[in-house]
């Protein structure tokens, strides 16, 4: 694991997976401007990083993400326009085009619940629990939770979880589809590691990052332009390497060898 135990944000390489730690474990991993920018920074890296594949995010200690650091939040009346300017905009994980898989290990509330869900699948500990906190703060459903929640669990149950801030224990967020993997015993972050491995050496990325765009794309529009922005794109497909690839190692029973995104700058098509 690389950086200093002083460090924010701890990243190691698992073959072809970067796990990255939220490192605040006495704060059970509060968010900071500071914490953001180097989880942030590190994301940023591994998009145009070719030996990374994907990426497994979690926490130190007991906690993933308690939510914004309370002491920090005090003075959050007193911020001007000009402070709340951000290097990047506060959903950036969404944009990260490789696999974004969460790995919940405690707590993730506010916040941290919201950084959860911005990954791209979820697997959680028997110790994994989520709640807004929003409202028990005096706050509002912040950073995009409003549109994501009920697109998961539906709107009644967004709307319960919200007002009330409950607490929602692992086997229920299993159940109502805040976590997709429970894992009963062992590390949640090895069994994340082994399921986004899969990923990383059977998978094209472009395929995924295609993927990904299309689940963005396709949430507000209908059933017909899904189809038909599809249809475009299986076009591109049927004309790439990795489809010749994909079938060629599935025919000669051997691991794919699929390419490497393309650098975001480059012109070259995903």
């Amino acid at each position: 694991m690389t950086g200093a135990a002083g460090e924010l944000v701890l990243a190691e390489h698992r073959g072809p997976v970067l796990v990255l730690t939220f490192n605040r474990p006495a704060k059970l991993n509060a968010w900071t401007d500071e914490l953001e920018n180097s989880y942030f920074t590190l994301l940023d890296a591994a998009e145009d990083d070719p030996d990374v594949r994907a990426v497994v995010v979690t926490g130190a200690g007991s906690g993933f993400c308690a939510g914004a650091d309370l002491q920090r939040l005090q003075a959050a009346g007193e911020v001007s326009e000009a402070d709340r300017a951000r290097r990047r905009p506060r959903d950036t994980p969404l944009t990260l085009r490789k696999p974004l898989i969460g790995a919940v290990n405690g707590v993730a509330a506010g916040l941290g619940m919201v950084e959860a869900l911005y990954c791209d699948i979820r697997f959680g500990s028997p110790a994994a629990r989520f709640t807004t906190a929003f409202a028990q703060r005096g706050l509002i459903a912040e950073y995009g939770i409003s549109w994501l929640l009920p697109r998961l669990v539906g709107h009644s149950r967004a709307a319960d979880l919200l007002l009330s801030s409950r607490i929602v224990e692992a086997e229920e967020a299993l159940r109502m589809g805040l976590l997709d993997h429970l894992v009963p015993s062992g590390s949640v972050v090895d069994a994340a590691v082994a399921y986004t491995t899969e990923l990383a050496t059977r998978c094209s990325p472009g395929s995924m990052a295609t993927i990904k765009s299309q689940l963005r794309d396709d949430a507000d529009g209908t059933y017909a332009d899904s189809v038909t922005r599809a249809e475009v794109l299986m076009f591109q497909a049927f004309r790439g390497a990795d489809l010749v690839e994909g079938v060629a190692s599935h025919l000669d029973r051997r691991p794919p060898n699929f390419p490497s995104l393309p650098v975001r700058s480059s012109d070259v098509p995903v």
